[in-house]
């Protein structure tokens, strides 16, 4: 994991009971993808974020690419591909 002024790439945005964000960032260390996490429970403007997305829903793991897309709970494929890693 980095910050976002070294890996502005992707940004997952979790919470630290969330199986499917441990999931993820389990997936993202295997494929050895370096991101940004950001706890949205630790960061209001995070949390408004992430429900501005999900249709006012607080929904984690959501994932924001450079390109200003996102996706909620994707899948380590999904990221590989939209990353160009595969």
């Amino acid at each position: 994991m980095t910050d976002a002024a070294t890996n502005p790439e992707l940004t997952v945005y979790t919470t630290s009971w969330c199986p499917f964000c441990d999931r993820l960032r389990a997936g993202l260390a295997r494929q050895e993808i370096e991101y940004t996490e950001i706890d949205i429970e630790a960061t209001p403007e995070a949390a408004e974020f992430v429900g501005s997305v999900n249709g006012g829903n607080h929904v984690v793991p959501t994932v924001l690419y450079a390109d200003g897309t996102t996706a909620t709970n994707p899948p380590i494929g999904d990221i590989l591909t939209k990353l160009g890693k595969v």
